[in-house]
């Protein structure tokens, strides 16, 4: 196994988020469909994955951090401009 990989599996050792089975998952862009991103709501956690690359990982959160975000999105907190 590379070092990487065994680096990769060290560092996810505290992991408290199950290995969830996204296959099946329905997946939700914005209201118009243009995103870059999409979400979907997988036993009790949120998914987000890239939309262009939807065999690519996907990110996975618990609804506390997922209102954070959301909360943060709305306040303008990730804004570049």
């Amino acid at each position: 196994m590379a070092e990487s990989t065994i680096q990769q599996q060290q560092s996810l050792a505290g992991w408290d988020k199950p290995e969830l089975d996204l296959s099946g998952a329905e997946w939700q862009s914005s209201s118009r469909g243009l995103g870059d991103v999409q979400i979907a709501f997988v036993e009790g956690f949120i998914a987000m994955r890239n939309s262009g690359r939807p065999e690519g990982p996907s990110l996975i959160f618990t609804p506390a951090e997922w209102g954070a975000f959301v909360c943060g999105a709305r306040e303008g907190e990730f804004d570049l401009t």
